[in-house]
């Protein structure tokens, strides 16, 4: 069973992320090291003993819908009171509204341990941390008021609808109505899919924050608006009123995540005899929906990316307890009688400190984004600028990059498990189910390698990522002056991925420039890797400058994984052409 690794999320936190040196500059005011480590302490014991026992019963149970009504599997409700209880919902939330204002890393690093312990579980609060963030930055105070301390401490739900079946990734596309009553409430008409957690029984009332267009509102993306509206109508004194016009009329069959309710949504259909057209309020200014949601997209962009960190810890684990357990064959280095562990075989190994290697890349990308994230915060001026350049840099990579590990190591941990993998018993084919939804919701990785060449490239007159690079190779100069033992080639590897990167940067930004954007997002998926794979070695290295006994798995990946680089190059530079020569015969007539 899943146990928080709190050592290393800690480790990670402080000496390769940059929370150490920040807690020593006092910017985070009086928070120190007793109180973090006490966090997350707290925070891996919750994870580890209250909700990974629930994942095997949330998994094969999963969540039932009965009359527009949904039943979470048994215990989760349960488990969900104790959650908001400990005051885990509020870390991260703003003072004034009853949070505990933390850093984004102390809640990406909490958010970790519960999506690992169970991803069903952890990614329904995650979009409620999203819309206290969203309301907070754009709701009007009388909404504010009324709203953010019950969605702040967990005692609501709250929801993301923009998805509509005519429009997925393309909100162009998005039909969903809502009409003016002239008292300062809407009517919102339309149909929502793929909306998690949109009905459940763990609070009381849900708060959905749904895309519509207003009747002259003009087309495309331009035109789209953002409601408030809650399932259940809430008095001025706070109290619940009557039901609104809002309901779940289906929910999705899924490969993975049982337990979390992915609903279809009706909004204006007269539910319960109700007045047709779900009531809701409008959150920012008319037409300028898209900004507010975003604000809510940015935040539920790196969670997503910790789930992808989480599965992937969690399926490291459990492969690496089957290793030790599971005996088949001879290997020359296990001296003991009879078959031998096949953790001994090098094959084994090899898949095993490659899981190992890119958890751990995936987990230091996604705290240096949260960390940049908080210093974009608490900084002014043009420091505030380039650490909001940095989180803008950093969220693709930490959503996708992250995502892919995920799917790419529950895969291994298959492999690992062998025949038994396949069999559901094992537990480890679940891993690998919940993982694959990861990469394709908040944006499909595929549109945040476009997000990343076309918009992040040229951030700072395009000189912002060149600064990146050079912090990077400063750790392998770091390294190759260190005189420590065991490094081997790594820095020598990582100066050869960043000359890459370099190369492939340039290409890109300049394709851009000439107008050749076609060119340019044909290497953005490879791209997104290779600066990944770059970063991610580097952050290794730094780990490794700090603690000595991280050395063997820096040089593993230096010397094992870091050679992709030369061909993701090649394919970003020398790629185009052939993929569209031979994308012509995909296309139908």
């Amino acid at each position: 069973m899943y146990r928080a690794p709190v050592e290393d999320i800690a480790f990670t936190l402080k000496h390769v992320a940059g929370l150490k040196p920040a807690l020593d500059a006092g910017t985070f005011g009086d928070l120190g090291e007793d109180l973090v480590d006490a966090v997350l302490g707290e925070a891996g014991r919750f994870a580890t003993d209250e909700v990974a026992p629930l994942y095997k019963i949330g998994d094969e149970q999963g969540a039932v819908l009965k009359d527009a009504a949904v039943t979470t599997p048994p215990g989760w409700k349960e488990l969900y009171r104790r959650w908001i209880d400990g005051g885990w919902n509020a870390l991260s939330g703003p003072l004034e509204y009853g949070g505990q204002a933390l850093p984004t890393m102390l809640g990406v690093a909490a958010l970790e341990m519960w999506n690992s312990a169970a991803m069903a579980f952890g990614i329904g609060p995650t979009l409620t941390m999203g819309a206290v963030e969203a309301l907070d930055k754009h709701a009007s105070q009388e909404l504010k008021a009324k709203y953010l301390e019950k969605l702040v401490s967990g005692e609501w739900m709250g929801t993301m609808n923009l998805t509509e079946p005519q429009a997925g990734s393309d909100l162009n596309a998005l039909r969903a109505r809502a009409e003016p009553v002239g008292d300062g409430t809407y009517r919102i008409f339309g149909q929502k899919i793929f909306i998690t957690y949109g009905e459940h029984d763990f609070t009381d009332n849900i708060i959905h924050l749904v895309l519509a267009r207003l009747p002259d509102a003009p087309a495309g993306t331009r035109g789209i608006s953002l409601f408030l509206v809650p399932k259940f109508l809430v008095g001025d004194d706070g109290s619940l009123g009557a039901r609104n016009d809002v309901f779940c009329s289906g929910l999705e069959h899924k490969l993975g995540i049982h337990a979390s309710p992915t609903c279809t949504m009706i909004y204006g259909d007269g539910f319960g005899g109700a007045k047709p057209g779900a009531i809701g309020w409008l959150i920012g200014e008319e037409n300028k929906g898209l900004a507010c949601m975003f604000t809510m997209m940015n935040n539920a962009r790196l969670a997503v990316g910790m789930q992808g960190v989480a599965v992937a810890e969690a399926a490291t684990q459990k492969a690496i307890a089957c290793a030790n357990e599971r005996r088949q064959g001879k290997a020359a280095s296990y001296a003991g009688a009879g078959m031998a562990p096949i953790v001994h075989h090098p094959d084994v190994q090899r898949n095993l400190l490659t899981m190992k290697a890119l958890t751990q890349t995936a987990r230091a990308i996604s705290y240096c984004c949260a960390h940049a994230m908080d210093l974009a915060r608490v900084s002014a001026g043009d420091e505030a600028t380039h650490w909001r350049d940095r989180a803008n840099l950093l969220t693709p990579l930490a959503k996708a990059f992250s995502t892919d590990v995920g799917v790419e190591v529950a895969s291994l941990g298959l492999q690992v498990h062998g025949g038994m993998g396949f069999i559901e018993e094992t537990g480890a084919a679940a891993f690998y189910r919940d993982a694959r939804i990861a990469p394709i919701y908040e944006g499909t990785n595929g549109i945040q390698a476009i997000d990343l060449v076309i918009r992040k490239l040229p951030l700072g007159g395009g000189e912002h990522v060149y600064g990146y690079i050079v912090e990077l190779a400063a750790v392998a100069n770091a390294v190759r002056t260190s005189n420590l033992e065991g490094f081997g080639r790594t820095a020598d590897a990582l100066d050869e991925a960043l000359a890459e990167l370099t190369h492939a940067t340039r290409f890109l930004q300049k394709m851009s420039a000439d107008g050749r954007s076609d060119e340019a997002l044909a290497g953005a998926t490879p791209y997104l890797r290779l600066i990944s794979l770059a970063a991610g070695a580097a952050y290794l290295a730094q780990g490794a400058l700090a603690d000595q006994g991280r050395i063997a798995l820096c040089r593993f990946f230096a010397e094992n994984l870091l050679g992709e680089a030369r061909a993701l190059k090649d394919r970003i530079i020398d790629g185009a052409e052939s993929l569209a020569a031979a994308g012509k015969m995909l296309i139908s007539a």
